[in-house]
């Protein structure tokens, strides 16, 4: 019976109909998310063909997001309630970017306002002052009008700390200083309780690791009650790296005796289905996520990895050894707050090197942040969405586009394609069952460009410098198999041998 649905899903994939609507969005500097319709070739063209080949479906994809954090909310305050719903319209709306994922820090992270956990009473192992009060005057609200515009919103979660009582240095960071070669930020950590090295900076005790998994389960809880689920928590944002910000680095086999022996029978005991995901890494050599994906019982609770812009040169490695997880990209490259055209390429070149090495997920960092684009760490990073306080004047950066052309049509329940040209092209059956190519031209020349769909060529001219989408819709395509259902966990084990549609 699978054989027969897989034979029938094929078929369909490959029943065209002559009359399809095609559309390219363009973006330049100058000229932003313009359109075009896009006609069959009747003649054969000279220029170099890329062939898009529909029936070879990789992985599903999860979606696109971004990141929520105490000064981007912030920032949003000082706008009119109207001009604050047109920021979160072009985020989650029809109209919009339509990230289906968001990220937000348990408790303080660089771009908060300062040090806080939820329970920063020393030695309370059970958690009896445990309280996400903070969170909801700031992080709450912000991620509910999300919510508002999004329902099916996916939430996933990282702690930048632990408390500061759980950690050998018994400080939030674990540096001295402020950012290295400055003498700014300083954050009163007396150098002699650096941690350094690659060593775990938590206390590997027995009450403390106990503590921890409460910890995160109180968490999840109280975020439930308060109307928001975590779909998906890394133990650990960036779990190699000692910064002078709020840090904590693990060892990878101690990271896997907390998952394995505390957090995870932790979440089973009190019925969460929270997945968990080793997480976030930011260290380039494969060895580390060996180390921990080798570690007894890990595939009984963890069911991907997540790597940041560091790490992620570890997925073609990783992804081919260990196939049977998933994957994702966590945080964009955070930038210098250049929010120009060249942070746009980077960023390109970033998502098309995750997905062709296996991810289904691609997070971007800050969504929105203020005329100094500073974290309280005065690291001025990049952003979606810029608001100066002063003029009020909101500003839509080249990467706010850049994400519009990757997330607006790709949506939960999508499966990438395999492309003759991985270069400057990615190509997706989308959860309408229409296809969307994004491709990038990096010339300051005009580029003509020739793809086979189907059996078919259209022609495209791509402005200098530009990132474009083409989408065909072809609603006559055969749609046997599973019905698509609006949630998908983060990893779906659904393959295309098993008929299911994507998102199944």
């Amino acid at each position: 019976m699978k054989k027969i649905i897989s034979l029938l899903f094929v078929a369909g994939v490959l029943n065209t109909v002559a009359a399809q609507k095609i559309t390219m969005y363009s973006t330049t500097a100058s000229e932003r998310w313009t359109s075009q319709k896009v006609t069959v070739l009747k003649h054969a063209s000279q220029t170099p063909e890329v062939s898009v080949y529909t029936d070879s479906l990789l992985q599903h994809v999860t979606g696109f997001g971004g990141t929520f954090n105490e000064i981007g909310w912030n920032a949003l305050q000082s706008l009119s309630q109207e001009e604050r719903d047109k920021v979160m319209a072009s985020l989650f709306a029809e109209e919009g970017v339509r990230f289906s994922l968001g990220r937000t820090p348990v408790a303080c992270s660089d771009y908060s306002f300062g040090y806080y956990s939820y329970n920063d009473v020393k030695d309370d192992y059970t958690m009896r002052n445990f309280s996400i009060d903070r969170d909801r005057f700031i992080l709450i609200p912000y991620i509910k009008e999300a919510l508002k515009l999004r329902p099916d919103l996916k939430m996933w979660a990282s702690p930048w700390t632990p408390p500061a009582w759980m950690k050998v240095n018994e400080h939030y960071s674990q540096k001295s200083s402020g950012i290295e070669g400055t003498d700014i930020g300083h954050n009163r950590l007396d150098p002699a309780r650096n941690v350094l090295g690659n060593v775990t900076g938590f206390k590997m005790q027995q009450g403390y690791l106990q503590a921890y998994a409460l910890y995160f389960s109180k968490y999840v809880q109280a975020y439930k009650k308060n109307g928001i689920t975590i779909s998906m928590l890394m133990p650990q944002n960036e779990i190699a790296w000692t910064p002078c910000w709020p840090s904590c680095t693990w060892r990878a086999e101690d990271l896997a005796i907390f998952v394995t022996q505390y957090l995870g029978p932790q979440f089973k005991k009190d019925s969460l289905d929270t997945e968990i995901w080793m997480g976030t890494v930011n260290y380039p050599n494969p060895d580390y996520i060996r180390a921990f994906l080798n570690q007894k019982n890990v595939s009984d609770y963890v069911r991907g990895v997540g790597v940041q812009w560091t790490g992620m040169k570890a997925l073609p490695v990783i992804h081919k050894e260990y196939p049977s997880y998933g994957y994702m990209q966590t945080e964009n490259m955070c930038g210098n707050s250049e929010n120009d055209w060249s942070a746009l390429e980077r960023t390109w070149n970033a998502v098309v090197h995750c997905f062709n090495n296996g991810v289904g997920a691609y997070m971007y960092w800050n969504m929105v942040l203020d005329e100094t684009c500073k974290s309280w760490w005065d690291w001025a990073q990049n952003a979606m969405v810029i608001v100066d306080r002063n003029t009020r004047q909101v500003r839509y950066t080249d990467e706010y586009y850049l994400m519009k052309h990757l997330s607006h049509f790709v949506q939960p329940g999508s499966r990438l394609l395999k492309v003759s040209d991985h270069e400057n092209v990615l190509a997706f059956r989308t959860a309408d069952n229409g296809t969307a190519i994004v491709t990038y031209n990096p010339d300051e020349d005009t580029r003509f460009r020739t793809f086979v769909i189907d059996g078919k060529k259209i022609e495209v001219t791509l402005k200098p410098k530009s990132i474009n989408t083409i989408k065909m819709n072809d609603n006559k395509r055969i749609v046997v198999g599973c019905p698509f259902i609006s949630w998908i966990p983060f990893y779906s084990s659904c393959t295309e041998s098993s008929g299911c549609l994507p998102g199944s």
